[in-house]
């Protein structure tokens, strides 16, 4: 099966998730998230510089859990639906 490659719109929701990420673990270390979510530092790198711009639902589940972010959070800015972003650039 071929991938299809993700649209602008959808790598832009990807490096609002991962600001909004970055700026939920604030001075908390990337590998204890990490491990806290139960996924690799590299994985959780990937998804906060915007690399890996859609990443599986038990994986945003578990970051929020991890970061006490509720999921709806989450969702809304990765729609853009919920954008004072200031705080998280």
């Amino acid at each position: 099966m071929v991938r299809q490659p993700l649209t602008p719109e959808q790598i832009e929701a990807g490096r609002r998730l991962g600001a909004l990420l970055r700026h939920a673990r604030g001075g908390r270390d990337l590998a204890e998230v990490a491990h806290a979510a139960g996924i690799s530092p590299e994985t959780l790198r990937k998804i906060e510089t915007g690399r890996l711009p859609s990443p599986g639902f038990g994986t945003i589940v578990s970051l929020g859990e991890a970061l006490n972010v509720p999921v709806e959070e989450l969702a809304a800015t990765w729609r853009g639906s919920h954008l004072p972003l200031e705080a998280v650039s």
